[in-house]
């Protein structure tokens, strides 16, 4: 039998070693190559509640409390810290306003149709707070009152003036729009007022645009009678609501304008002019000097086509006179027919007193409204 050398053996013996590390590579990379090892799951952290949305509180009201002068046609607006939920009840007014309220981001606004009517004090109640646990806050402002120019642009338009008016380009009002009307008549649009002619000069000087005169009085009087109101020319709320209403509605002055100068030069006469134009004259009698007639400019506030006039004569006699065609322009001091033996002298105790005929003329020539001028 060959024996092997000491090299021989050495280097067999590290092959045989080699061999073996290879196999056991294999096996290491054969088992690592096996079925894997079961994952391990980690629970997740349970998720946080969300935190609960601060309560309802109350920021702004606008128009601020206290305030005056308010434009009753704008909108109201009342802010919170967020937006109002639907479960949240919207704020309330008193008296209440035809409108609507809208919830606007953080915001509920109401909007007035048309608006609020001049001179009303308005409450804004507000409902604040969380869940059963609300409070309730109150506001209160005035809205201004009524332009004056812009009645007299109404009243011009609806022929109760003896002049015109017409709106700048681009600012007439629509027509049928209520909510423009009331707009406007707090905030009247520009435009010009143009003098019919052939009046007396005299009624110029009664004008004052912008402020009150005896012009508008004499034509809020007219206008009162024509829509059954009280003839005191005063333009108070009803004068205003049936005033936007005409406006809407185009319902102007069927009469006419008149104005009518009762003169005490003797012999004494009564003129009127209607629609630009004289339309009559005729002598008359005014009063005596222990009962005048009344100097000044006054509207007709009231008519009669016949009356009794009863009263006290200066002596303390008492009187009750049947007269017809009567209109009463200051208290009472009226144009109207009475017999007398002659006119154009004092004679009255404080009327304009004229013939049957003259009288019957002038009566409708002597509208509610219209101006009589008496002269020293």
């Amino acid at each position: 039998m060959r024996t092997l050398s000491r090299k021989a053996a050495a280097w067999t013996g590290g092959a045989i070693i080699a061999a073996g590390g290879v196999g056991a590579g294999a096996y290491a990379a054969v088992a690592h190559n096996g079925p894997p090892a079961p994952q391990q799951h980690v629970a997740a952290a349970p998720a946080r509640p969300a935190p609960p949305p601060p309560p309802l509180r109350l920021l702004s009201v606008s128009p601020a409390a206290g305030s005056r002068g308010v434009d009753g046609a704008d909108s109201i607006t009342v802010t919170f810290n967020q937006p109002l939920p639907a479960s949240a009840p919207l704020p309330r007014l008193s008296p209440a306003v035809a409108g609507a309220w809208q919830r606007e981001g953080d915001a509920a606004v109401f909007t007035p149709q048309p608006g609020i009517p001049a001179g009303t004090r308005e409450t804004v109640m507000v409902s604040s707070g969380d869940g059963p646990v609300r409070s309730e806050q109150k506001f209160s402002f005035t809205t201004a009152a009524y332009s004056t120019l812009r009645l007299q642009e109404l009243l011009a338009q609806l022929g109760y003036l003896p002049m015109s008016w017409a709106p700048a380009v681009g600012a007439a009002i629509p027509d049928e729009a209520p909510a423009a009307q009331l707009a406007a008549a707090y905030q009247p649009p520009p435009g010009t007022f143009t003098w019919r002619h052939g009046y007396p000069s005299a009624l110029h000087s009664f004008w004052r645009q912008g402020s009150a005169n005896l012009l508008a009085k004499g034509a809020i009087t007219g206008f009162e009678a024509d829509h059954g109101l009280a003839t005191d020319g005063v333009a108070g709320p009803r004068v205003w609501a049936e005033l936007l209403r005409a406006a809407e509605t185009g319902a102007g002055n069927r009469h006419g304008y008149s104005y009518a100068i009762a003169s005490q030069s003797i012999p004494e006469t009564l003129t009127i002019w209607h629609d630009g134009r004289q339309v009559f004259s005729s002598a008359a009698n005014t009063g005596i000097s222990a009962a005048p007639t009344p100097v000044g400019t006054f509207p007709v506030y009231e008519k009669l086509p016949f009356q009794v006039m009863q009263g006290t004569n200066p002596d303390g006699s008492h009187y009750a006179d049947p007269v017809q065609w009567v209109s009463y322009f200051e208290g009472g001091s009226a144009v109207h027919y009475i017999a007398r033996g002659s006119y154009g002298y004092p004679q009255s105790l404080g009327c304009v007193e004229l013939p049957y005929s003259a009288a019957a003329q002038a009566y409708p020539y002597l509208p509610y409204g219209t101006l009589v001028t008496v002269t020293p």
